[in-house]
């Protein structure tokens, strides 16, 4: 039994993700926290007082430095499953790494990665393809561009030489860059999570679409990220690692 401390536990994923894990029998929430301290959670992780194998986090990333903290004082692998991150922030998950298993990603579901995967298959062998991604998110989502989309157009970035520009949104009477990667965001209504990349030449286009129908995806995702984290040692871990595991 993997024994789990949900962080962000009162949010909207954090139930999702404590909806799947009660489906399962090996997978179990010990603790509910959130700072809020809404449905019954506990508002710190400091007033948890029972044994867990590891933390997942579906909050905020203002909190990375509170459970990069805490998971290294008490030797725990860590999942964090938000995006937003600023540099010193990332600076902070990549030093919990050097002691503890941790396992950060922008997107758990094993559709985007497979996704991300074919994305560079296909990049690589068009090497001077216009490449474009638009994500589509709903309308409370704080973030733009989405963390999944900034990792697919590092991904897509990893097999093309030279220098590669990310363009946010498009505009004005600018001729498009060889070297661009644009990223358009879209708010609107209830839309879970929609990721589409575009790769063009004169001659053809090919599209890879990854359109998300329920947030238990991510759920089901971050429950299988956790079981592969608390067997790893100490590194920083993502999606990649699990699906070719």
């Amino acid at each position: 039994m993997t024994r789990l401390i949900l962080f962000g536990a009162a949010g909207r994923m954090g139930k999702e993700v404590a909806c799947a894990a009660a489906k399962t029998d090996d997978c179990e929430i010990v603790a509910r926290v959130d700072v809020s301290g809404a449905d019954g959670c506990l508002s710190s992780l400091d007033d948890v007082k029972t044994d867990a194998d590891a933390i997942v986090d579906f909050s905020h990333h203002a909190a990375t430095a509170t459970l990069t903290s805490y998971a290294v004082k008490k030797n725990l692998p860590l999942l964090i499953a938000t995006t937003g991150q600023s540099e010193d922030e990332l600076a902070l998950i990549r030093g919990a790494a050097e002691k503890i298993p941790v396992f950060f990603a922008a997107n758990y579901s094993l559709g985007i990665a497979a996704l991300i995967r074919a994305a560079k298959a296909i990049a690589a062998l068009y090497p001077d393809a216009d490449i474009e991604i638009i994500e589509k998110h709903h309308n409370r989502k704080l973030d733009a561009p989405s963390g999944t989309a900034l990792a697919i157009a590092r991904a897509i970035s990893s097999v093309r030489e030279g220098e590669t520009a990310f363009l946010f949104g498009r505009g004005g009477q600018v001729k498009r860059q060889k070297n661009e990667i644009g990223i358009h965001a879209v708010r609107l209504g209830n839309i879970v999570g929609e990721h589409e990349v575009l790769i063009g030449t004169d001659n053809e286009t090919i599209t890879l679409k990854h359109e998300a129908h329920s947030r238990a995806l991510f759920a089901d995702g971050a429950l299988a990220a956790a079981r592969f984290l608390v067997t790893r040692k100490p590194g920083l871990y993502s999606m990649t690692d699990l699906v070719e595991n």
